[in-house]
């Protein structure tokens, strides 16, 4: 049995967010560990209360399976991406949520744990695929892409300012042996960046395998894609949690929700509204909520979250 742990990130804060009720159908876009999951289903459940988790992870449905078995029916868990919550929800005949958290990134586990790739740390096979029956691998793109989409990569998902650097020194290395670990890859990277320009807290290998994994796993284009669907299928008085853990992930979430917070966007010297547009949601964080210096303490990952809310409108009223 595979062990996983995942500290759930600002867990009372998302709770005060949501506000679960009971009787109420939540979306775990993330499951990861199920802490989110068993602290909305403990309030939304038994009583026709569910949460519905989904996670790519094959390895963290089976530990949230055990986890969250207590709960019964109350929970239901899916095995995909949450870019494609439409389908499942449609598949189980739910049409409209009273609320979803997205617990974005990657995991404590999955960086802790070796096999899979993520972490410099340790060396492994260059994997980095959150499904594990993924198609492309990181080793796949840092041996088979051209020199300018490596760098492109690097630096627009890792806003790496020694991204062209690092790409020819991939390209180099991989010309004379294919790149098919970690610390492969990390060495180039650490051989890439002069060192006297290396950072005093960050690793120089970083901000590339951040943009590697972001690629090999499409996030932004699901966060987008995910965080809409899940938007349009709140009710009204619906409430939304997104938590996520760097600039590219938040500039998408803070401009989705202030999309759905805008009302006409006809020019001002149109002397009535002709596109008909209305506010969809009420933004509940003008500022994202950040983990408070305990929390950091007890869980360092957390010192890069930031948590943005949304409340969907009754566009009926």
């Amino acid at each position: 049995m595979t062990s996983f742990h995942h500290l759930s990130v600002m867990p009372d804060e998302v709770i005060a967010l949501l506000q679960p009720r009971p009787g109420g159908i939540y979306l775990d876009g993330t499951l990861g560990g199920g802490g989110h999951t068993a602290l909305i289903a403990e309030q939304c459940g038994p009583d026709n209360g569910m949460v519905i988790g989904i996670d790519q992870d094959q390895e963290a449905l089976e530990a949230a399976g055990r986890r969250l078995a207590e709960f019964g029916p109350a929970v239901r868990l899916v095995h995909g991406n949450f870019a494609e919550l439409d389908r499942y929800l449609d598949a189980m005949g739910i049409a409209a949520l009273d609320g979803f958290i997205l617990d974005l990134g990657v995991s404590s586990h999955q960086l802790d744990s070796g096999a899979r790739g993520f972490s410099f740390q340790q060396d492994a096979p260059l994997d980095m695929r959150m499904d594990a029956g993924g198609a492309e691998t990181a080793a796949d793109l840092v041996n088979e892409l051209p020199e300018q989409e490596l760098e492109r990569i690097i630096r627009d998902y890792g806003e790496e300012r020694w991204a062209k650097r690092i790409a020819a020194f991939i390209v180099k290395a991989r010309g004379e042996q294919a790149i098919l670990t970690t610390l492969q890859l990390s060495d180039i990277i650490k051989g890439a960046i002069p060192k006297a320009k290396w950072e005093e807290r960050i690793h120089p290998a970083t901000r590339t395998f951040q943009a590697l994994r972001i690629a090999v796993n499409r996030e932004l284009e699901s966060l987008e894609q995910g965080l809409r669907a899940a938007l349009d299928r709140l009710k009204p008085g619906g409430r939304a949690a997104v938590i996520s853990f760097h600039s590219l992930e938040d500039r998408i979430v803070k401009h989705i929700f202030r999309e759905y917070a805008t009302g006409c966007t006809c020019p001002r010297q149109f002397p009535v509204c002709v596109c008909g547009q209305k506010p969809r949601v009420r933004v509940l964080t003008g500022r994202p909520v950040t983990a408070s210096e305990a929390e950091i303490d007890r869980n360092p990952r957390a010192r890069s979250a930031k948590l943005r809310g949304a409340e969907k409108l009754n566009l009926s009223a």
